[in-house]
């Protein structure tokens, strides 16, 4: 069977590069004909889509799914579709005073065919936001979903079938094996999103073939509360942003520095913020469940590490019930004086469990940060200008939000992306056309041109044309 859909995955790209080579440049109407193609897609389904995804969490908030998934990947469709014209328009570039009245320009031009590895957390986003600016660019796409939501990637597929030619989008269902032989094909680019251990295994293989690659990968991102802060909004800010989707969202808050001798209060009232979004967990539709048995003893065996090495455990269960009978929810947990050493100040939590460390000054806050790998995002809580810049100057990581969370990957106008162990390349909006297209720089030669000149066989001319070049430039 692995070797039928290896095949499968040969047959399907092969195909697609050879639709490519017959249409190396979609026209602006073919490509906005895709792109509205996508987006019917995702107006005419949403409640396919949304009951798929809770199925595959055994609870998982429709809400979210509306707000997180398909409301954020419509306004990037459309934001594509107002802006196309412009980011495909070749564009004048200045051109130096020795070589004109030649001229520059750049052509955006698109790749050929871009492979997606989207992840289980957000399948429906993670699918087709990067799908949209690779149809954009007038590319080719082939996308990879998630073992872990069999019947989201059953759905996406039956539905990219019927909206798109195999040729233009495929999607390749499949497990981890077949994820290996699809990120070792030669793709003109390929994006993973997924752990960073993963993120390594998929830069060797593209490696092989010296496919460019985008990495959005996770890690440790911290949410700083400054001494300046307004308190109850940055903890209501924080809880809501720790506890979407359970906390399984690459850029969740992974832990919360707060100023010395305040951890106790800050957890009474994350506490009571947590009560307030979620009263009750285990029959609450807004509350969603950990995706799979491996992730939530995972996190179950974090917490317990941290218990027995003497942290201070809150679990937040405002009802006080029973969870996990029917699905795999998961109450919300604070932790506060753990050791460092511990798996949960470690490794990226990627789920319910918050972690509170308190700090003494902003120097100590910002060596904390940058002890750790780069975050793939930063929040930062306070009014203190001063305070604000030297940590968004001080601190390295993917993207940053102040007084609030996860806002930046919403910006169509700005870069979503990590750095350093959190990812590499970007893109939403302009910089994901810019991901997948070369951006083809042209020189075209006047006929006025004096290059001639400086050509053999070199003499006096050459000497005194050369010296003018060096006194202009």
């Amino acid at each position: 069977m692995l070797q039928i859909r290896q095949n499968a995955l040969g047959v399907r790209f092969e195909a697609q590069c050879r639709a490519f080579e017959k249409e190396p440049f979609p026209t602006l109407e073919a490509r906005k004909d895709r792109l509205n193609r996508l987006l019917a897609l995702t107006e005419k389904h949403e409640a396919e889509i949304c009951a798929a995804i809770d199925s595959d969490f055994s609870a998982r908030s429709a809400e979210e799914t509306r707000l997180a998934e398909l409301f954020v990947v419509r306004a990037g469709i459309r934001h594509a579709l107002s802006h196309l014209s412009a980011w495909m328009r070749e564009r004048r570039v200045a051109t130096s005073l020795p070589f004109l009245p030649g001229r520059n320009r750049l052509l955006p031009q698109p790749l050929g065919v871009v492979g997606i590895v989207s992840p289980w957390n957000y399948p429906f986003q993670l699918a087709i936001a990067p799908a949209t600016a690779a149809l954009a660019a007038g590319n080719r796409v082939m996308i990879k979903p998630s073992e872990l939501t069999p019947k989201f990637s059953d759905l996406l597929a039956s539905l990219v079938e019927k909206y798109f030619a195999a040729d233009e989008v495929s999607v390749m269902v499949g497990d981890a094996d077949v994820g290996k032989a699809f990120v070792s094909l030669p793709f003109d680019h390929l994006l993973f999103t997924g752990s960073t251990a993963v993120g390594r295994q998929v830069a060797l293989a593209a490696a092989a073939n010296l496919t460019p690659v985008t990495l959005e990968l996770g890690g440790k991102s911290p949410a700083i509360f400054d001494p300046s802060c307004d308190l109850d909004a940055s903890v209501a800010g924080v809880a809501y942003g720790k506890l979407l989707n359970a906390g399984q969202t690459c850029i969740a808050p992974d832990y919360l520095m707060v100023p010395q001798r305040q951890g106790a209060a800050i957890a009474a009232k994350f506490s009571a913020a947590i009560a307030k979004l979620y009263p009750r967990l285990a029959d609450n539709p807004d509350y969603t469940a950990i995706v799979s048995e491996r992730h939530h003893r995972r996190l179950s065996d974090m917490v317990a590490e941290a218990r027995e090495s003497g942290a201070d455990i809150i679990e937040v269960n405002p009802a006080n019930e029973t969870l996990g009978v029917r699905d795999r929810k998961m109450a919300p947990v604070l932790v506060r004086n753990a050791a460092e050493n511990l798996r949960l100040m470690r490794e990226e939590i990627f789920g319910p469990v918050l972690p509170i460390v308190e700090y003494g000054t902003v120097d100590e806050a910002i060596e904390h940060v940058n002890r750790g790998e780069r975050p793939l995002a930063l929040y930062w809580f306070g009014t203190d200008s001063t305070n604000r810049q030297r940590v968004m100057r001080e601190t390295v990581a993917g993207g940053v939000t102040i007084n609030d969370c996860m806002l930046h990957l919403a910006q169509e106008r700005q870069p979503f992306g990590g750095v350093g162990e959190s990812g590499t390349g970007a893109y939403h909006g302009e910089w994901g056309f810019r991901t997948f297209s070369k951006e083809k720089p042209i020189f075209i030669q006047s006929k006025l041109s004096a290059g001639g000149l400086l050509r053999p066989p070199y003499g006096k001319t050459f000497e005194r044309i050369f010296r003018l070049l060096n006194l202009i430039t």
